[in-house]
């Protein structure tokens, strides 16, 4: 398989998987460049290798920014912006771990925290049922 194809195999691949992380293909796709990329890549290289709008690209690199899993960079004298990712896959893993965390698991256990503050008669079985759930041990 020549380099060309393997790249778009890979970016292709690890769009699906972006899906499992959480995050949209196009996401996962531009991870994928910037991950393949031996130097940082600007919003429109990233636009014209994926074939995706300056709209899309634009959104997608603040996303990306967001879940902490590629930077921005400027170089000295040139006023474009530069995007690259960690190469470190344990990196990338502990990551997307912890953005999911945060963005997942502690809000649902905010809300079961809240919900085990619930007052009802405690010879109520919906009441007792419910509250079994939220009792801490």
């Amino acid at each position: 398989m020549e380099l060309a194809a393997a790249k778009l195999k890979f970016i292709e691949a690890w769009g699906k998987l972006g899906s499992e992380w959480g995050i949209n293909r196009t996401m996962a796709q531009v991870h994928a460049l910037l991950l393949i990329s031996p130097e940082a890549l600007t919003t429109e290289e990233i636009m014209e290798q994926l074939s995706i709008s300056r709209g899309n690209a634009n959104m997608t690199l603040r996303d990306l920014i967001g879940w902490g899993l590629i930077e921005k960079q400027h170089k000295a004298g040139e006023r474009k912006e530069y995007f690259f990712a960690d190469k470190d896959v344990w990196n990338i893993a502990r990551q997307v771990a912890k953005e999911r965390k945060k963005r997942e698991l502690e809000p649902v256990l905010k809300i079961l925290n809240e919900l085990s503050a619930v007052n009802g008669d405690e010879k109520d079985p919906e009441f007792l049922t419910f509250k079994k759930i939220y009792k801490r041990h």
